[in-house]
């Protein structure tokens, strides 16, 4: 079984930025559609970007499109969530999530089968 560990969480200033990184073991990691979500205190859990398999399609939530970028190197089994221009908005804890049965994401988090144990960014203001 796959599991994933998250890393690059911390303290940042508005405007600053941070990059996360999710480590994957298992050898079929570059066969998933992989996701980042994240869960503000006291929200629930919700959508922020995905990417497919190769790296081909990228998806984002409207909150942090143009701050935020996916990325992934299928050859290091790891993903990356680069976040830029941070605000204060997007303190949460943030998840790194798997889709071991497609090679194309969606935003749906009851899709994803594998998650990580969070790391958590604060943004102050």
């Amino acid at each position: 079984q796959v599991q994933l560990v998250e890393s690059g969480g911390g303290l940042v200033q508005a405007g600053g930025s941070l990059r996360l990184s999710c480590e994957a073991s298992g050898r079929t990691f570059g066969t998933y559609a992989m996701g980042w979500f994240r869960q503000p205190p006291g929200k629930e859990r919700e959508f922020v970007a995905a990417i497919s398999w190769s790296g081909g399609n990228k998806y984002y939530a409207d909150s942090v499109k143009g701050r935020f970028a996916i990325s992934r190197e299928n050859g290091k089994n790891t993903v990356y969530l680069q976040l830029n221009s941070l605000n204060p908005e997007d303190t949460a804890v943030y998840y790194c999530a798997a889709d071991s049965r497609n090679y194309y994401p969606t935003t749906n988090l009851e899709q994803y089968n594998i998650w990580g144990q969070g790391t958590q960014v604060t943004v102050s203001s």
